[in-house]
């Protein structure tokens, strides 16, 4: 779910701006076959999230984490039904926000709160990704532990990617092609190269696991749903795509399915090669921990570089495309106005604002509040987008059977995160319940000062 601008850099396709129902084209070719549709959700779910919640789902459940990740990605498939659903139906590339607004055109306080929490849902992903990255790249230096520095490094990579998106929206996505291609490539070999340096086996690991509940497998997966985050993409080059009504199911679902595999390959080999309690003691940089005594320098170095390109290219994507909705959802008065404007057509206000946002939450919270913060925020979307399609379910032509599934799976995901707060960190949740109150009154005052307005 990165944003509701986006662009195919290497497809010479342009969508420069948009609003609600008022789509403004550059240029429309309807150049994207499904491989292309399938390249992009790829790229935009398969980013930090797999190097983000290895080591947290290892020392959870340990070699359970397969499977949570396997269910975390059937959530993700319920939630990518409504939004798929939506996206046929709709054809409007805005997405999360122009869904929900189009479906409830009479509440516009419906229309800023699914603004101000998709917006913050793209800022905690920002800060999950740079934190990810500092962690990874300090890992192998003095400064591994050290969570100063990690807050520093994470604010810096921010900085680069502002700056980057400020300065050239060519440059940045010439940038981001590099990085996109390159880290599926390296993925790919770091997976497979771990396996084939296992030194135990699953049922040895299971053998030593201890007890481990069906109900902390279900709590990981549903930690696991913000690393799917990212498959919105497709709907977003609706208007550039060939035949929309079958090109969407078949990509959203084609790439879920890929992410799912590649995810469990990466997750297999860390568990196989690498000792769970270097993975645990590290888990913020987990499959940095023990790669480098199983593969050599080289291959730890390897592991390094596949993490910071994959959390990169997360960040400089995110930055670019959220803000764009942030300054969308701004020209519809529901943030403040210096947000909706541009200089050189590039939203500066909204791209400023996020990252310092986004640093700001990396200042005051860690790793697993973050990761906790991002997958409840589009749980929550996620469920609000399968409300609306059950609204319009006769438009939509949707199962009611498969729209209710959806709303109480996502739902009871979101539950089993906040249970298991309630159970080990109540602290951690008062605070992420106390920024959805700031969220929700912000979202109210706007709706009343945006219906004064129109």
């Amino acid at each position: 779910m990165f944003s509701d601008l986006y662009i195919v850099f290497n497809r010479k396709v342009y969508l420069n701006s948009y609003r609600c129902g008022d789509i403004v084209l550059a240029k429309n070719d309807k150049s994207l076959g499904l491989l292309e549709l399938i390249a992009i959700a790829l790229g935009g779910m398969v980013g930090g999230g797999i190097f983000t919640i290895l080591g947290i789902s290892v020392s959870m459940i340990g070699p359970y984490t397969p499977f949570a990740i396997a269910i975390g990605g059937g959530i993700a498939a319920m939630a990518a039904y409504s939004y798929i659903k939506l996206g046929v139906y709709y054809k409007d590339e805005g997405a999360t926000y122009s869904f929900y607004k189009r479906t409830f055109p009479k509440s516009n306080f419906r229309a800023s709160l699914i603004g101000w929490w998709v917006i913050f849902g793209y800022i905690s992903t920002i800060a999950l990704y740079a934190y990810t990255f500092s962690s990874y790249a300090l890992s192998s230096s003095e400064y591994a532990n050290s969570e100063f520095a990690r807050k520093i490094v994470a604010g810096a990579i921010i900085f680069i990617f502002t700056s980057i998106n400020i300065w050239s929206v060519k440059g940045m996505g010439k940038i981001e092609d590099i990085m996109v291609y390159t880290k599926l490539v390296i993925l790919v070999v770091i997976s497979f190269t771990l396996m084939n340096h296992g030194k135990t086996t699953l049922p040895v690991l299971f053998e030593n696991s201890g007890d481990v509940t069906f109900l902390s497998i279900l709590i990981v997966s549903s930690l696991t749903f913000v690393a799917y985050e990212g498959f919105q993409l497709v709907i977003n080059a609706v208007n550039e795509m060939e035949n929309p009504e079958k090109n969407i199911p078949r990509a959203i679902y084609s790439a879920i399915s890929l992410a799912i595999l590649i995810y469990i390959a990466i997750a297999l080999g860390a568990m196989l090669a690498i000792p769970f309690e270097e993975i645990i003691q590290n888990k913020e940089y987990a499959m940095a921990s023990g790669a480098d005594k199983v593969l050599g320098h080289f291959g730890g170095e390897l592991v390094i570089v596949g993490a910071l390109l994959a959390t990169s290219s997360a960040i400089s994507g995110t930055i670019f495309g959220a803000s764009r909705q942030m300054s969308v959802i701004a020209s519809d008065k529901y943030f403040p106005q210096f947000l909706a404007k541009k200089v050189n057509n590039i939203p500066v206000f909204s791209i400023l604002t996020m990252s310092i946002l986004a640093f700001s939450l990396i200042l005051i919270g860690d790793l697993q509040m973050i990761l906790e913060f991002g997958s409840v925020t589009f749980l929550i979307v996620s469920v609000l987008m399968a409300f609306a399609n059950h609204k319009i379910r006769h438009k939509t032509n949707s199962s009611p059977v498969v729209t209710t599934l959806s709303i109480l799976s996502l739902v009871s995901g979101t539950c089993l995160i906040l249970f298991y707060d309630i159970q080990n960190q109540i602290e951690q949740l008062y605070f992420i319940v106390g920024i959805y109150c700031v969220l929700t009154i912000c979202a109210y005052i706007f709706s009343r000062k945006s219906k004064r307005l129109s």
